[in-house]
C-alpha cells in the first residue's frame, strides 16, 4: 500500500477510532470527523456509562442481599438486618447518585481521551464537527471554525446510531429521559417507569432497582427480554420480580406524558401508571440522515441503515461503513471488527470477512446473559442437541452465593462439534469466551470436556456440560 493513501473517517466511535488506528499503522493519511468527542456516544453517554452505571448498582445489589444470606451485617447500624429486603434498604438509602453519575462521567472522559491520546501518537488527525459527503471522495467538515472539504481514497462512515423517540413520548431530560440523559440527574427516581424490556430497558431497569429506585418495566411482550434465549429471560424475569420490580407483561405503552411533578404512562389498554420519572428504552435509529447518501448513490435499508458486505464496502465504490448505522450488529465489538476489516480491505492488508458465527453478545444484567453461536429455536429446528447445567450445584457458585444462572451449550450430532451456547451468572461476559472459542474453531464437546479447569470454578460448569453431551451422543 502507498503511504499516499489518504482516509477520512467521519465517527469516533468505536469502528471509527479502530478503524483509524489500522488505517495509520498502514501509512494511510488519516482525518477522522467526530461531532461529539473522541469515542463517541459509546463512550461518552451509552456503553461505557451505562455498564459504570450497571456495575454500581450489582455491586449494592449483590452485596446487600448477599450480606443477609451470608450473616454479614454493619454493626453500627445495631441489629442485623430482619430480612434480604432490608439489608437492600440499608444501603440503598446511603446512595448519593449525583456523586455516582458524577464518576461515570469522570470515567468515560478519561476513556476518551485515553482514546483521543492514541490516535494522536499514531498520526490520526481528529477534526471536531459534522461530516457530510459531498460525493464519493470528499467529505464536507461543518466545525466551530467554518467548513472545509477533505479528498480520500477511501471514505468510512461510522455514525452510529441514537436512542428512538416515539410521537407520543417525547424526551424532555428532566422527568422523560432516553438513557443517553439520565446521566444529569441528582437523586435516585423515587418510582421509576422503564418503558421497553429488551436489553437496554431490562439492563437500566435493574440498576435503578438496586440503587433504590421502585421500578415499574412495561414489556410489550409476553415476557421480558423477548430477543433472547427463552430460559435466560425466564431466569432474569424471576430476579426483577422476586427482588421488588414490578414488570407489567403484555402492556404496550400508547404514551408518556408529564403531569405536576411527575410522568404518566398511558397503556394502549387504558390503563395509567403514575410515576416520578420515565426511562424510553424503545430502540434505536441510525444516524444516517443528512450524510449525503442520497446525493451520493449510497444504499440504505428501509429503515435507514447503510447497506454493507461482509468487508464492509457500500454500494459505491471507495466508501464503507461499520457499526450501528449498518444494523449488522449493535454490538461494539463488531463495529469495531467491521471499521477494521473496511480499512484492511481498501488499502490492500490482509482480511478476513466478517463472520457472526462466534460472536458473543452480552447483557449486563444480575446476573448477566452471555450468548455465542446458535439459538434454542434454531437447535430445535436442527440435528442438534442441547445439555443444560444449573449453577446451584457448582461448589464455586455455592460459596459465592450464586444462587441463580446456568450453562447452556449445544452441538452437533454426529460431529460433536460445539455450535452455540448459553451463560446465565456473574461475569458471564467473561465465562463465555472459552465457548465462543470452542464455537469459532469447531472444537468438539470431548475437545472441551478433556481440557482441565480449576477447581472450584464456574468455568468447571463448562467442561461438565460438554462432559454430559459426550454422554448424551445419539
Amino acid at each position: 500500500m502507498s503511504a499516499q493513501n489518504s482516509v477520512v473517517i467521519v465517527g469516533g466511535g468505536p469502528g471509527g477510532y479502530e478503524a483509524a488506528l489500522v488505517a495509520a499503522s498502514l501509512g494511510a493519511t488519516v482525518n477522522l470527523v467526530e461531532n461529539e468527542g473522541t469515542g463517541g456516544a459509546a463512550v461518552l453517554t451509552d456503553c461505557v456509562p451505562s455498564k459504570a452505571l450497571v456495575a454500581t448498582g450489582d455491586y449494592l445489589g449483590r452485596l446487600a442481599a448477599g450480606a443477609a444470606r451470608l450473616g454479614v451485617h454493619d454493626s453500627r447500624r445495631g441489629r442485623e438486618p430482619s430480612s434480604e429486603q432490608a439489608a437492600v434498604d440499608q444501603l440503598v438509602s446511603v446512595v448519593d447518585l449525583g456523586r455516582v453519575n458524577d464518576r461515570i462521567m469522570d470515567l468515560a472522559k478519561a476513556q476518551s481521551r485515553d482514546i483521543q491520546g492514541g490516535l494522536e501518537r499514531a498520526g490520526v488527525r481528529v477534526l471536531r464537527g459534522r461530516g457530510r459527503m459531498v460525493d464519493a471522495s470528499t467529505v464536507e467538515v461543518a466545525g466551530a471554525d467554518g467548513t472545509q472539504r477533505l479528498e480520500a481514497d477511501m471514505v468510512l462512515l461510522a455514525t452510529g446510531a441514537s436512542p428512538r423517540e416515539l410521537p407520543s413520548a417525547r424526551p424532555d431530560g428532566e422527568r422523560i429521559l432516553t438513557w443517553q440523559q439520565v446521566w444529569t440527574l441528582r437523586e435516585v427516581p423515587k418510582r421509576l417507569i422503564v418503558v421497553g424490556s429488551g436489553v437496554t430497558g431490562a439492563e437500566f431497569a435493574q440498576a435503578y432497582l438496586h440503587l433504590g429506585s421502585n421500578v415499574v418495566l412495561v414489556s410489550s411482550r409476553e415476557r421480558v427480554l423477548p430477543g433472547e434465549d427463552p430460559d435466560a429471560a425466564e431466569v432474569i424475569e424471576g430476579v426483577f420480580r422476586d427482588r421488588g420490580m414490578e414488570v407489567l407483561s403484555r402492556s404496550r405503552a400508547a404514551g408518556v406524558e408529564r403531569r405536576g411533578d411527575g410522568v404518566v404512562v398511558r397503556l394502549e389498554d387504558g390503563r395509567e401508571v403514575e410515576g416520578s420519572h420515565a426511562l424510553l428504552a424503545v430502540g434505536s435509529v441510525p444516524q444516517t440522515r443528512d450524510l449525503g447518501l442520497e446525493e451520493t448513490g449510497i444504499e440504505t435499508g428501509p429503515n435507514g441503515h447503510i447497506t454493507v458486505d461482509r468487508v464492509s464496502r457500500t454500494s459505491v465504490r471507495g466508501v464503507y461503513a461499520a457499526g450501528d448505522c449498518t444494523g449488522v450488529l449493535p454490538l461494539a465489538s463488531v463495529a469495531a471488527s467491521q471499521g477494521r476489516i473496511a480499512v484492511a480491505h481498501a488499502l490492500g492488508d490482509t482480511v478476513h470477512p466478517l463472520s457472526t458465527q462466534g460472536i458473543s453478545a452480552n447483557i449486563f444484567t444480575d446476573p448477566e446473559i452471555a450468548t455465542v453461536g446458535i439459538s434454542q429455536a434454531t437447535a430445535d429446528a436442527e440435528d442438534v442437541r442441547t445439555l443444560t447445567m444449573q449453577l446451584g450445584t457448582n461448589p464455586r457458585a455455592k460459596m459465592d452465593n450464586i444462587r441463580e444462572g446456568f450453562v447452556k451449550l449445544f452441538a452437533r450430532n454426529g460431529s460433536n462439534v460445539v455450535v452455540g451456547g448459553v451463560v446465565v451468572a456473574p461475569r458471564a461476559s467473561e465465562l463465555i469466551f472459552p465457548i465462543a472459542l470452542a464455537v469459532q474453531q469447531r472444537l468438539t464437546v470431548d475437545q472441551v470436556a478433556g481440557t482441565i479447569t480449576v477447581y472450584p470454578s464456574l468455568s468447571g460448569s463448562i467442561a461438565e456440560a460438554a462432559r454430559r453431551l459426550h454422554d448424551a451422543q445419539v
